[in-house]
C-alpha cells in the first residue's frame, strides 16, 4: 500500500526521505530520518519502532547492509515487512519480507534506495531511482522529482491518498516535515506544493531556533 524512497546527498550531506500511500497519513507511521546518521522507511504491513531502531543501528556505526540485517534478526514479524535504509556513506539496504502485499519490488544505488507494495508493476521503484539520479538541486527537489517519476511510472494499483517529505540536515529535528495526511487528489503533488512553498523559508526557520537575534523578519502582520 506504499511507495517510497530514502536518499543521501553526496554534496551536503543531508538525508530526505519521500513516501506515498492509499493508507491515510502514511508519513507520520513509516518515515525516519536522523542528521548525520541515515534515513530509514518502515513500511507494508508497518511497525513503526523498525525506524528508530535502525536509525539507532546506523548511528553505532553499522552500514546499511548491517544494520537492516540486524532488524532482520530483531524484528518482530519481519516477513510482514519492507525496510529502506541510506547510511552516511551512501550504502543502502532493503528488506522485502516475502509476505510482503501484492507486486511488491525494490530498486537501489548509491546513495538512494526506493522499494513499494501494491504496485502497479514492478517499475516503479527503479522509476524511482531514475528520477532522483536524474534531477539536480536541493535534496528536496530531488525527493519531488523521485516521487513524480514513481507516480507516472504507475504508482499503487489504486489512487494514493497520502504522502510525506522530511528533510534532515545538521541540527537535531528535521529542517523540513511536510506532510499531505488525507486528500481526494493526489497526495504528492500537495506536498511538491508545500516544499515550493517551505523552501525558501528552511533556512529562516533553521535561523530563528539556533539565533533568533539574527533570523530574518517573520513576514506575517504585526511584523515589524
Amino acid at each position: 500500500m506504499t511507495f517510497s524512497v530514502v536518499a543521501r546527498c553526496a554534496e551536503t550531506g543531508m538525508f530526505g526521505l519521500a513516501i506515498s500511500s492509499s493508507s491515510p497519513a502514511v508519513a507520520a507511521r513509516c518515515s525516519y530520518a536522523r542528521a548525520g546518521v541515515g534515513a530509514v522507511a518502515t513500511q507494508n504491513v508497518t511497525d513503526p519502532s523498525l525506524g528508530p531502531l535502525g536509525l539507532d543501528l546506523l548511528e553505532q556505526g553499522l552500514s546499511a547492509v548491517d544494520a537492516v540485517a540486524k532488524l532482520r534478526q530483531m524484528g518482530k514479524f519481519i516477513e510482514y515487512r519492507q525496510v529502506l535504509a541510506v547510511d552516511r556513506n551512501g550504502l543502502t539496504a532493503i528488506h522485502s519480507g516475502p509476505n510482503s502485499l501484492g507486486i511488491w519490488t525494490q530498486a537501489q544505488a548509491e546513495d538512494v534506495a526506493s522499494g513499494g507494495n501494491m504496485l502497479a508493476n514492478e517499475g516503479v521503484p527503479q522509476a524511482i531511482i531514475n528520477g532522483f539520479l536524474s534531477a539536480d538541486g536541493h535534496i528536496g527537489d530531488r525527493l519531488i522529482a523521485a516521487m513524480r517519476a514513481g507516480i507516472a511510472q504507475g504508482g499503487e494499483a489504486g489512487p494514493v491518498h497520502s504522502a510525506g517529505l522530511k528533510i534532515v540536515d545538521k541540527v537535531s529535528w528535521p529542517v523540513a516535515d511536510l506532510r499531505c495526511d488525507w486528500t481526494e487528489d493526489c497526495p504528492i503533488e500537495a506536498v511538491a506544493s508545500l516544499w515550493d512553498l517551505y523552501r525558501p523559508q528552511l533556512d529562516a526557520y533553521v535561523q530563528r531556533a539556533l539565533d533568533p537575534r539574527e533570523a530574518p523578519s517573520y513576514g506575517v502582520p504585526g511584523d515589524e
